[in-house]
C-alpha cells in the first residue's frame, strides 16, 4: 500500500491532504470521537495517487457514496497546533485542496 505524502520531525508535522466540498441539502462535516472538531470529508494523499484520485477514495471511504467532482475550489495552507488526537503535540503545516462534488439530489433521505 502506498505511504500518504505526509511526515513527522519531532514536534513538527507535515500534511498533503484533499477535502470535498459535498452540498445536498446542507454541506456535508464529519467528525471522529477522538478529535475536537469537525471536518470536511477528505484525507492525505498517497505516494503516486493524483489530488482527484484520493478524493474520490476518501468520499467512499469515509461515506460509502461515490460522487464525481465537479471543480477545484481552492487550495489551503494551514499552520495549526494545539490539536487533538493523533495531531496532540504537534506544530502542523499542512497544504489541503478543496474539490466541489456534482450534487446528487436528495441523496440522503
Amino acid at each position: 500500500m502506498p505511504a500518504d505524502i505526509s511526515y513527522t520531525n519531532g514536534q513538527q508535522c507535515f500534511r498533503y491532504q484533499v477535502a470535498a466540498i459535498i452540498i445536498e441539502e446542507a454541506v456535508c462535516f464529519i467528525q471522529n470521537t477522538t478529535e475536537d472538531y469537525a471536518y470536511s470529508v477528505g484525507g492525505a494523499v498517497q505516494f503516486g495517487e493524483t489530488t482527484e484520485e484520493t478524493v474520490l477514495r476518501e468520499i467512499i471511504e469515509e461515506t460509502g457514496q461515490q460522487y464525481a467532482i465537479d471543480h477545484l475550489v481552492c487550495l489551503h495552507e494551514n499552520f495549526f497546533s494545539n490539536s487533538s488526537g493523533v495531531l496532540t503535540g504537534l506544530d502542523c503545516h499542512e497544504i489541503c485542496l478543496y474539490y466541489l462534488m456534482k450534487s446528487k439530489g436528495k441523496q440522503f433521505q
